[in-house]
């Protein structure tokens, strides 16, 4: 998963490529002794295209998660919901665990969906506002361990 600071760079390079309102002091002038940044621009079309697309991966990891329960369903024999041997055990073991993360990435889309929505009707004071609000994400939804190599007693 790439950093907070990452995903807003780019958040901040694709609104500024296609950007229609100026944020005040964009230009340098600010009349208030701001320095501005000079050419940020922000476009609610633009928050409202990255919630959109946001929205579209959750759709895709919903149906996603669809087709992995769908392929749990026994056929004929005893089916990974079924039996003890060591792989049925492992087969729901790894079903669980990408279940649960597909749920939470689903869950993240959601919550960076409506932020980015926020965003775009700025209802964020500034960029270190908006960035806050972002952070959150990495503090609400932590990535999980790297695994490989772990016997787990067996």
């Amino acid at each position: 998963m790439v950093s907070f600071e990452e995903q807003w760079a780019q958040i901040k390079r694709e609104t500024s490529a296609s950007a229609g309102m100026s944020l005040a002091s964009a230009d340098g002038k600010g009349g208030s002794g701001d320095s501005g940044w000079g050419g940020v621009k922000s476009s609610k079309n633009a928050w409202s295209k990255a919630a959109g697309a946001v929205g579209s991966l959750r759709g895709d990891i919903k149906a996603a998660l669809t087709k992995l329960e769908q392929g749990q369903k026994p056929s004929g024999g005893a089916g990974p919901h079924g039996g003890d041997t060591q792989s049925a055990v492992a087969q729901r073991e790894l079903y669980e665990s990408w279940k649960r993360y597909l749920e939470d990435v689903s869950g993240r889309c959601g919550v960076m969906q409506d932020l980015l929505e926020k965003a775009g009707d700025h209802h964020y004071k500034n960029d270190q506002a908006t960035e806050s609000a972002f952070a959150g994400l990495n503090n609400r939804y932590k990535d999980t361990a790297p695994v490989g190599g772990e016997t787990r007693g067996r």
